[in-house]
């Protein structure tokens, strides 16, 4: 939220950051939702912690309570 607060997580890994950023920009912005992908090659994957590799699609939209 605008406050900083998350809850919830989506790779358990180094991607945790980087939906933060596209989700604070987001509430910043007031726009719609976006789609964001994160993705490494096979190599990378593990070293950057996706250790089963592949691609991370995500729909980031705001949510009014």
């Amino acid at each position: 939220n605008d406050a900083g607060e998350v809850a919830g997580s989506v790779s358990g890994g180094c991607v945790e950051g980087a939906v933060v950023t596209e989700a604070l920009q987001l509430l910043d912005d007031g726009g719609p939702g976006r789609l964001v992908t994160f993705g490494y090659s096979d190599d990378e994957a593990f070293a950057v912690g996706l250790t089963c590799g592949g691609t991370i699609r995500l729909f980031i939209e705001p949510l009014d309570w």
